[in-house]
């Protein structure tokens, strides 16, 4: 099978721009939704209408895989009429949805599962009713601090040239004294967001690893060197900064790995940024399910999936999944965990799962 079908076309360097753009009717009457239409015009770009972004059939592509292709690179418009925000433990109170679906192409990630076969891109044009059910979330848990995670399901940074939706949250929780917001990124196209008024109530958060894992399963995202430059940026804009080593994965020379990526992080971190620096550690994961997906689409994977290999763990939903086997688990965690403190000895590590 030919190997162009897997990998994005666009340049890791390149913002994000669509082949195809779908708005639902009701979008048009929003003014985001009315910028996003003029923006894809300006763009040259196909535009077509849906009755609803849940819900696209016609995309073009002779088989499931050319398919699959075609819709990361798709972007559907609409509004999110759900507004009842699911947990986002452990990283934060709630999930926030801005957006649904990304456009790289990592063979680990959950949205192949979670997505299923709607892996295209959608944005919500109705921001308002967001933050206003937000600003209710708030309400029902004071005096208590909420956390609201923007980066469940998408990678909202990449999505930011079109949306302007994370700059709108920035500043709507800058002005909540018991909101807070939190994101994570693999891209570096940051300088919309390097001016935005956030009080430090936003934690601006870049997902790392080690070269081997960024090279071999994180197609169409930043470079590594592009995502630390950009953390330098956030970190001199004054955000408070974190990074997210997910997925932590055993290989030949994880140890060579995972010390180098520290070493970097230590090289391109403001010392401003030092004093309130987290750290959030996941290990690989996978589920029979994801198992199947991840070997339709990325048939060529280097990604180890042996469930001989695996300790089974049960999750909260009766669904199990495959970790690692403790002794390696432990090994990982005290491993990267020393040379966190080593570099960065003021740093809190989040978690490990």
């Amino acid at each position: 099978m030919s190997t162009e079908v897997l990998l994005p076309p666009m340049r890791q360097t390149q913002v994000f721009v669509p082949e195809l753009v779908y708005f639902e009717p009701d979008a048009l009457n929003y003014p985001k939704g009315q910028k996003i239409l003029e923006w894809a015009k300006a763009e040259g770009l196909p535009i077509h209408m849906t009755t609803s972004h849940n819900r696209i059939t016609d995309l073009p592509g002779d088989t499931d895989l050319a398919k699959y292709r075609i819709a990361k690179r798709t972007l559907v418009v609409g509004i999110r009429k759900t507004l009842k925000f699911d947990t986002s433990k452990p990283s934060a109170e709630y999930a926030i949805p801005i957006a649904t679906g990304c456009m790289a192409h990592c063979h680990y990630c959950y949205l192949q599962t979670t997505l299923g076969a709607k892996p295209y891109i959608r944005v919500y044009v109705n921001t308002d009713d967001i933050l206003s059910a937000a600003k209710q979330y708030i309400e029902e848990r004071a005096p208590e601090i909420t956390r609201f995670e923007a980066a469940c399901t998408s990678d909202p940074v990449g999505l930011e040239h079109i949306s302007g939706s994370l700059k709108e949250l920035i500043e709507f929780m800058a002005d909540q004294p018991l909101g807070r917001l939190r994101f994570v990124t693999k891209f570096h196209h940051v300088e919309p967001l390097l001016d935005v008024r956030h009080n430090k109530h936003t934690r601006f958060r870049f997902s790392v690893n080690a070269d081997y894992v960024i090279k071999n399963f994180e197609p169409g995202t930043s470079n590594f060197q592009e995502r630390i430059s950009a953390a330098g940026k956030v970190a001199r804009a004054g955000y408070p900064l974190g990074f997210i080593i997910a997925p932590i994965i055993w290989h030949e020379g994880w140890q060579d790995g995972y010390r180098e990526l520290l070493a970097k992080l230590k090289e391109a971190v403001p010392e401003e940024a030092a004093d309130d620096l987290t750290f959030e550690l996941i290990q690989h994961r996978f589920t029979k399910t994801a198992k199947r997906v991840i070997q339709q689409r990325y048939p060529k994977t280097k990604l180890e999936l042996d469930e001989t290999k695996r300790k089974y763990k049960w999750g909260r939903w009766g669904q199990g999944k495959y970790v690692y086997p403790d002794e390696q688990a432990t090994a990982l965690r005290e491993f990267i965990t020393e040379q966190i403190f080593e570099k960065f000895p003021k740093a809190n590590i989040d978690y490990f799962t």
